[in-house]
Order: structure tokens, then C-alpha cells, then sequence
């Protein structure tokens, strides 16, 4: 399987990996909680929550990248500057300081695709991503789960091995937890040394 990774520019491949599985005005998360405040977040209902994401993969830099197998949307990845997201305010994970670093908090692999190495390439994807849009240094913010199993329903923030096998490093630990396990700051510097 030869994976690419793009920038999410297709509204209908995003939609694929991130919209609603049987009614198009459902009210799921569209990876919007932490792009968007949490005001305009419970204001964006249904219908209206697809028509943002659309306008988000017109702007000049779109709200992530997506993997495709061939023709195939396969995975998501959302990275952002940190400065458009809610963790620019966020009281449980810290600004380790104050370089203009990109985020990337959301890694989603579709049904029948995982486990064959593909949030590895959306999390090589992301770092390019943002390396290629001037970005100084990329944040995530995974689980430290030590090895322990992870609900799928909450996986999508990443393990630190995922992590550390794309080069990161722990930067901060944070007051936030997800399924019972702390979740932990890790930065990558993309400065040319």
C-alpha cells in the first residue's frame, strides 16, 4: 500500500474521514472542538457544521491533511498554527513558550485501514505540512499510555509512541487526561539547525 498525504483541500474527502456516517446534519464533531472556540462550537449545528469545514479546506492554508490509498481517502490529520486553535487558550495544556508553534491534535484512520502504519505517515504528513507553511516547531498533545490499551473513541490524540517514533520529545507534561491516561506535551523543532 503506497500512502500519500496531502493537504485536506477536497471537502468530500474530509467529509469521508471526519462528517457524519448516515444523516449529512448530524451534529459530530467534524473536528471542530478544537479548532473553533467552545461558544462557536455549540453554535455551528448540523448542516452548518460541513459548511465550515468547507470554507476551512477553500482558505489558503486548509485545516489539515488527509492520507489516500490511491483514490481513497484513508486517514485525517488536523494541524493548525496553535495561535487558530482552542489550545492557544487552554488552561490544561501549557504554551511551553512563546514561538508561533503549529498543533496537530487529531489523527483518525478509517475502519479496515488501521494498523498497517498509516497515522505514522498523517503524523510525517502533518509535520511537512506545517514545516512547508513556515511552521517553527509542531505540538501534539498524546496519551502516555505506557503500552495500555487505548478506547478508539478517544485514540485519535495519539500515544507518545507515536509520537517518538516521528521524532518528538517530550516537552511539557499537562493537567489534561483522555480515557484515563494523562495526556503529555511533545514538540518537534523545524528549524534548520
Amino acid at each position: 500500500m503506497a500512502i500519500e498525504v496531502r493537504a485536506a483541500r477536497q471537502f468530500e474527502d474530509v467529509r469521508t474521514l471526519v462528517g457524519p456516517k448516515q444523516r449529512p446534519d448530524a451534529n459530530v464533531c467534524w473536528c471542530l472542538s478544537y479548532r473553533v472556540t467552545p461558544k462557536q462550537n455549540l453554535a455551528l449545528q448540523g448542516l452548518q457544521r460541513g459548511e465550515f469545514v468547507r470554507q476551512l479546506t477553500a482558505e489558503r492554508i486548509p485545516p489539515g491533511v488527509l492520507a489516500y490509498d490511491g483514490d481513497e481517502p484513508v486517514g485525517w490529520a488536523a494541524v493548525h498554527p496553535r495561535s487558530d486553535t482552542s489550545f492557544a487558550r487552554s488552561r490544561k495544556i501549557p504554551q511551553v513558550d512563546e514561538l508561533p508553534v503549529w498543533s496537530v491534535w487529531c489523527i483518525r484512520v478509517r475502519p479496515g485501514y488501521r494498523g498497517k502504519g498509516i497515522s505514522h505517515r498523517l503524523l510525517e504528513g502533518a509535520v511537512e505540512f506545517a514545516r512547508s507553511n513556515g511552521a517553527p516547531a509542531i505540538e501534539g498533545y498524546p496519551v502516555d499510555n505506557g503500552g495500555g490499551k487505548v478506547d478508539l473513541t478517544m485514540a485519535y490524540v495519539g500515544t507518545r509512541k507515536l509520537f517518538e517514533d516521528a521524532g518528538f520529545s517530550k516537552a511539557a507534561d499537562t493537567d489534561s487526561v483522555i480515557n484515563g491516561f494523562p495526556r503529555i506535551l511533545m514538540r518537534l523543532d523545524l528549524r534548520a539547525h
